[in-house]
């Protein structure tokens, strides 16, 4: 029996094409309703922060700006993919710049972190008197510019970016409601150091969402197999007429294009029967999140297969 090849698209392929520029599309239109809502609240908690001498909210301010920045950087990675990087030039679009950009935001929490810390230090070594008025109602001001952020973005499965601004917002409003909180102990107790204690606080809940960033950016670009090989393989070994499954490989290409290529042993005897095995092999693999599939169908013999079988175990 001669070699099976199978090369399309999994069936459906062009609707969740059509469909992946549909979230495309709305994906930018909130990172850059975000991005304007985090500038404005950068500028309220930054003058309130210089005004008032709240070391924390000078780093809520910053947080909130190297935020901004970021979802900046996320809606031009998106909206630059979502239009452009057509034809074959591009095999997958430009869509590899939405880790890139994720990536990115994610170092650039870095040097934010350590000015956190460096003020915090200087600010424990000498304490100052806050405005605690003031910073309060402002302090309440970026609690609610993130929870409007948060608003926008939530509904739906999210991308690698809005996820990231996800986890930024996070952080942001862990940030406010600490703010708050300190501010108010503060007013109580007059213990001017909790401010630089709360803003020392901030810098680890910082790290923690860039850390969260970097680890989901760098999955993409060391193709991690985004689910569990071994449950796909037993799933595709199920199919009547599979034999063997060989050399089963999947990446992304972005956190909304999943590419998977495997070989397939299979005992059937007519083209017709081969062509409904790729099929179903396409639709399980579909089933498990993958867009893009290369299915290589070649017939099986029984000493190889007990061969590969062992193997395997």
């Amino acid at each position: 029996m001669s070699e099976y090849e199978s090369g399309h698209d999994h069936d459906g392929s062009h609707d969740d094409h059509s469909h992946g520029h549909d979230a495309s599309s709305t994906s930018s239109r909130k990172l850059a309703a975000v991005s304007v809502i985090n500038l404005l609240g950068f500028l309220a908690e930054l003058a309130g922060g210089l005004l008032f001498g709240s070391v924390a909210l000078l780093s809520d301010a910053f947080h909130m700006l190297f935020d901004a920045l970021a979802y900046v950087m996320a809606f031009a990675a998106a909206h630059v993919a979502d239009h452009y990087g057509e034809g074959d030039e591009w095999s997958y679009g430009l869509h590899r710049l939405e880790p890139t950009a994720a990536f990115l935001n994610g170092v650039l929490l870095l040097p934010m972190v350590g000015f956190i810390l460096w003020e915090s230090y200087q600010r424990f070594l000498n304490p100052i008197e806050i405005g605690t008025g003031p910073t309060l109602a402002i302090a309440f001001g970026g609690l609610l510019v993130n929870v409007g952020s948060v608003y926008v973005l939530q509904g739906g499965e999210m991308s690698l970016n809005e996820r990231g601004a996800f986890y930024h917002l996070l952080g942001d409003a862990g940030g406010s409601v600490a703010v708050i909180v300190s501010t108010i102990v503060i007013e109580m107790t007059g213990y001017q150091i909790i401010d630089p204690i709360v803003a020392g606080l901030i810098a680890v809940v910082i790290t923690w969402s860039a850390g969260k960033v970097l680890r989901g950016s760098s999955a993409i670009f060391l193709h991690r197999t985004p689910f569990d090989s071994d449950e796909v393989r037993a799933v595709l070994r199920e199919i009547d007429g599979v034999t063997a499954v060989d050399d089963l490989h999947a990446w992304q290409i972005c956190s909304q294009i999943t590419v998977a290529t495997t070989h397939i042993e299979t005992d059937v005897e007519t083209m017709a029967e081969a062509e409904d095995v790729s099929r179903r092999v396409h639709e399980e693999l579909a089933h498990h999140g993958v867009d893009h599939v290369t299915v290589e169908l070649c017939p099986g013999y029984s000493d190889r297969n007990t061969h590969l079988n062992n193997h395997a175990h």
